[in-house]
């Protein structure tokens, strides 16, 4: 019910902007921006999703070989201590525990494209549970949040776009965007345990969560101890490995059990092919939407509000140039991706606001884009608390990375 009505405003927020513009300023071109938008919006929703048809129908017959195999299962089961408490509706051994446990895997790696499907395959075995088909279940909301929150160990992207803008150190980014990555995860987890009412005294939880912090620190500790030139090079190199490891693995356990892994691989690519055609619809829903808010110039009011407001009260508003990335980042991945390249192209790849921008960017995933597409993929509309705890991670995502890119930059 909440997307219902953030989409809606979406419109109504616009053609109010746009009015105002046309009464007070005579701009008459701004109607032709907005239409012109949604139309671009809605192609752009449609090759997204025919761009995802290759990488699904990888992925997904992929993951069939695992499933057949019995890859998945084995992953369920190595991490069943862990999400047997955060997803007490899913039964132990189930297959969506191997698949939550590969997509949050992709998604810490950065690897976006293999993390999609992966997270759709998810959705879809948690969707094997529910008795009310198009209700998000528990399981759902907290697979929402950890895949909103966007727990990254290794930012390839962001770096890749410091060095094409002629970053010094494409890497510094790093660490800022580590830290606020996960405190946006950790208190995304922790606000839905809550709200679900799961123990967070429980030991094998709080165990968990302490040694992931300890993974984090570890982490930091590492890459901070190496030559700046090395860490996009290790990065790249551990994501990668890893990632083909996986796949070898999957196919290594099909020829073990004796299972015809061409044919399997084919039956699941076919589901990719059907998901990608299921997921069109919501895509351009969202994207449309989104397109005639920011082509009406709603943003960049919202934008200019808060620089003022910050500056009235005295608080340092110099990371404010990096707001729209923060106000994007939960609409657009693409928009917010723009947004923090359109600061790097004006101030410098190594300015304090093109840093925030990328420690922001890095911060959290694509609320409304993750929603849309992992929820329209099993055909869920009643999303429940899904969007206000989805917009919390953000926000902390984005505090964090603008704190933590004061205390690295500033």
């Amino acid at each position: 019910m909440a997307l219902n009505y953030i989409w809606m405003a979406f419109f109504f927020v616009a053609f109010l902007v746009a009015l105002g513009k046309t009464i007070i300023y005579g701009d008459l071109n701004i109607w032709s921006a907005i239409m012109s938008a949604s139309f671009s919006s809605a192609a752009t929703a449609f090759e997204i999703a025919l761009g995802l048809t290759g990488i699904l129908a990888l992925w997904l017959g992929l993951m069939k070989i695992g499933e057949r195999a019995g890859v998945i299962q084995f992953f369920g089961r190595l991490i069943s201590p862990l999400f047997s408490r955060l997803f007490p509706g899913i039964p132990k051994g189930h297959p969506a525990m191997g698949s939550i446990f590969m997509n949050v895997s992709a998604n810490m790696l950065g690897l976006d494209n293999a993390a999609t499907p992966l997270g759709l395959k998810a959705m879809q075995e948690m969707q094997s549970l529910n008795d009310k088909k198009d209700t998000a279940t528990d399981a759902m909301l907290m697979f929402l949040i950890l895949n909103a929150s966007g727990l990254c160990f290794i930012p390839i992207g962001i770096m890749m776009y410091r060095a094409q803008a002629g970053a010094e150190n494409p890497t510094d980014v790093f660490l800022p965007i580590l830290l606020a990555t996960f405190i946006a995860t950790f208190v995304g987890i922790v606000a839905m345990c809550i709200k679900q009412g799961i123990s967070l005294k429980d030991k094998v939880l709080a165990a968990w969560l302490g040694g992931l912090a300890l993974i984090v620190g570890g982490i930091v500790w590492f890459f901070s101890s190496l030559p700046k030139e090395e860490v996009e090079t290790y990065s790249s190199f551990i994501a990668n490995v890893l990632l083909f490891s996986v796949i070898v693995m999957f196919l290594g356990a099909g020829l073990k059990k004796r299972i015809n892994v061409y044919d399997s691989f084919i039956e699941g690519a076919k589901d990719g092919f059907k998901t990608a055609v299921m997921i069109i619809p919501y895509l351009v829903a969202i994207l449309v939407a989104i397109g005639m808010f920011r082509a009406s110039g709603a943003m960049d009011v919202i934008t200019r509000c808060m620089e003022s407001c910050f500056n009235f009260i005295g608080i340092d508003a110099e990371w404010v140039g990096a707001l729209p990335t923060a106000l994007m980042k939960p609409l657009s991945g693409s928009g917010s991706r723009g947004m923090m390249v359109d600061l790097m192209s004006t101030y410098g790849a190594d300015a304090f606001v093109s840093r925030v921008s990328a420690a922001i960017q890095g911060s959290t995933d694509t609320t409304f884009y993750i929603l849309a597409v992992y929820f329209g993929s099993v055909g869920v509309v009643k999303t429940r608390y899904a969007v206000p705890y989805a917009l919390l991670a953000d926000v902390v995502g984005s505090v964090a990375g603008i704190v933590a890119a004061y205390i690295f930059f500033h």
